[in-house]
């Protein structure tokens, strides 16, 4: 989780006591075989955290977990999305003809031929049917508070939902144990776009969020952060 009342959402939601300020970057023991890090906001701490924590012979794999923003024609308020993919969707340079992505330049973020983070695929089968809607989830480090910004995001990426954390939580597990399983899954607290006529009901968004390890993530195998 990136901020704490995200992880007081989870906690309750478990009816286990809140964690305690200062948390932040170490483990938390939700249940046995289930543990949380406190990552704190944007791609540098999801990465920083989930490096200094993860340990592959006591875990089995991460799920990055939080709220998130609906981009155009995407998703209602409370939905619990997982994302199909973990997209880095402003890794790049603004040139007068538009966004060029590192990899475009020859200078890929990672791996392979794409710079998304998919999820390990037996989660994917057992959630889908657990969830509201399966689609790539952006990674930002600028959230879209313009249409023209929300739908530049939503068009170069395909994703549904704007996050700041996912796929660089993501990239840190592949980069410490490729073997180790992946997925993230978010609740929709608000829309994007122009930022007045944005909506927003994070009562709900982060109610939803307190139920989804009992939906969704408690069905795995033991040993996840």
């Amino acid at each position: 989780m990136a901020a704490m009342i995200e992880l007081e959402a989870i906690a309750r939601g478990l009816g286990i006591a809140p964690p305690t300020p200062g948390q932040e970057w170490s483990v938390i023991t939700l249940a046995p075989g289930l543990e949380a890090v406190l990552t704190g906001i944007g791609k540098a701490n999801a990465a920083g955290a989930v490096a200094r924590v993860l340990d592959p012979a006591r875990h089995t794999g991460v799920i990055s977990l939080g709220i998130g923003g609906s981009l155009p024609d995407g998703p209602p308020l409370g939905s619990l999305v997982l994302g199909a993919s973990s997209v880095f969707a402003d890794e790049g340079v603004v040139a007068p003809d538009g966004f060029r992505a590192c990899r475009s330049m020859g200078f890929p973020l990672l791996r392979g031929e794409t710079d998304a983070i998919l999820p390990d695929p037996s989660w994917l089968e057992a959630w889908r049917d657990r969830v509201d809607l399966v689609a790539p989830i952006a990674t930002v480090s600028t959230c879209s508070g313009t249409d023209a910004l929300a739908s530049e995001v939503a068009s170069r990426t395909g994703a549904s939902v704007e996050a700041m954390e996912g796929a660089a939580a993501g990239l840190a597990v592949r980069a410490i144990d490729p073997t180790l399983a992946f997925a993230e899954l978010r609740v929709v607290s608000n829309t994007t776009g122009d930022r007045p006529d944005q909506r927003w009901d994070l009562k709900l968004a982060l109610s939803e969020l307190g139920k989804v390890l009992g939906r969704v993530a408690l069905s795995t195998a033991p040993g996840q952060a």
